[in-house]
């Protein structure tokens, strides 16, 4: 465990899944956490009740509501940016609004964020993009814009590496394979076609993925960024 008494951190997406593992997490760890949710007023409350945490509604499709969430949370130590949706199907079918959207979700919010958290952090400070193993492999039809999405955050994170470097922020990728969650369940319809491209034939743990997240947000890793950290079984290797 890492040592995150007094440390502000907020978590873009943290009421469900790997959100909410992070949030228990830093919890846990001893800082004093922010996460927003948009769909599910209920589950964040709980969570929050749960941890001690606050929960705030937030669209991240909102770019204006985006920066003013972090803008408002003030001096943060940690920007944690997991919000983010899957939009499967033809791309030649697809419509192209929805298609919009979900790159502004996955796309446009991690910049703003990333931006305007930079602008108040501390010299030192730690920012955590969730992406996915399918930025670099996307094995199967139908998945062209959320793949492309999650490649997107690589180019971020690499060139918000160099923007940020000189104050010692960095800026990582976590990219998850398949994770054990109510949006991709161990026991769900695709189970035994995901374990078919893995080592470890199991869904990861929303729990696994929140550890990577606590260590690359502490001191240790103090020399790492703008760099990609896969957690996927070997789904992608």
């Amino acid at each position: 465990m890492t040592d995150f008494k007094d440390k502000s951190v907020l978590v873009l997406g943290g009421s469900r899944g790997i959100g909410a593992a992070i949030v228990r997490r830093f919890v846990a760890d001893g800082a004093q956490v922010t996460f927003t949710y948009s769909g599910s007023p209920e589950a964040a409350q709980i969570l929050a009740d749960e941890t001690g945490s606050t929960a705030v509604q937030t669209d991240s499709a909102d770019r204006d509501a985006v920066i003013a969430r972090v803008r408002d949370s003030g001096k943060l130590d940690v920007l944690v940016v997991n919000a983010g949706i899957g939009l499967f199907g033809d791309s030649l079918a697809l419509d192209p609004d929805a298609v919009d959207r979900l790159l502004r979700i996955n796309v446009h919010a991690p910049y703003h964020a990333s931006v305007e958290a930079a602008r108040q952090m501390p010299d030192g400070g730690r920012i955590i993009i969730i992406g996915s193993v399918n930025g670099d492999r996307m094995p199967v039809a139908g998945m062209a814009s959320y793949a492309l999405s999650k490649s997107a955050l690589q180019g971020m994170a690499r060139g918000l590496a160099r923007d940020f470097g000189p104050r010692g922020i960095t800026i990582n990728v976590v990219q998850p394979g398949p994770i054990d969650t109510d949006a991709n369940p161990e026991d769900g319809p695709m189970k035994d076609m995901l374990h078919s491209f893995m080592a470890i034939k199991r869904h990861g743990r929303p729990e696994e993925v929140a550890g990577m997240v606590a260590w690359l947000s502490g001191p240790e890793a103090g020399f790492i960024t703008g760099a990609m950290h896969t957690i996927d079984g070997a789904f992608g290797a």
